[in-house]
């Protein structure tokens, strides 16, 4: 027999939750001032599942969605469903996120491959050295090994 216990949704029903009483039972809390990243990452993590929902959707080059892409159609259109306008370009989003170096990179920020000609490529960081994109023509959405070291990496701010 498996006991399943919903803890956390009792305790909230009876009003005795407390930031302690989350940590130990593995909820989260948002500390006073700290409601705007948190925001920003249930938003990221949304446009994560958004565009990881694409996958299989053909490229398609200048395309915005819903059934087809490129690279920056995709994140503007992830992002975009869930609440935040982005640019058009890769270059352009590039622009307007906030640059992160590598080691506090989460779930649902972007990652901008670069040149010496600047950024040509954007997808959205999914964990594990991974990212959903639309790599080219003749290919399809989907989640793959981030596979250069000349990237880098921009949150969407709310």
């Amino acid at each position: 027999m498996t006991v399943r216990t919903h803890t956390p949704n009792l305790l909230a029903r009876a009003g005795t939750v407390t930031a302690l009483t989350l940590v130990t039972l593995g909820g989260t809390t948002v500390a006073p001032g700290e409601a705007g990243n948190a925001e920003a990452a249930s938003v990221s993590a949304y446009a994560l599942r958004i565009a990881a929902s694409k996958s299989g959707a053909p490229y398609q080059y200048g395309a915005q969605g819903p059934y087809r892409f490129d690279c920056s159609g995709l994140t503007l259109y992830s992002f975009k469903r869930a609440g935040r306008a982005l640019p058009r370009t890769a270059a352009a989003q590039y622009v307007r996120t906030r640059h992160i170096p590598a080691s506090l990179r989460r779930r649902g920020d972007l990652v901008f491959f670069r040149s010496a000609r600047g950024i040509y490529h954007v997808g959205i960081y999914a964990g594990r050295g991974r990212m959903w994109h639309a790599p080219k023509a003749g290919s399809v959405v989907r989640l793959e090994r981030i596979w250069s070291r000349t990237v880098s990496y921009g949150r969407v701010g709310g």
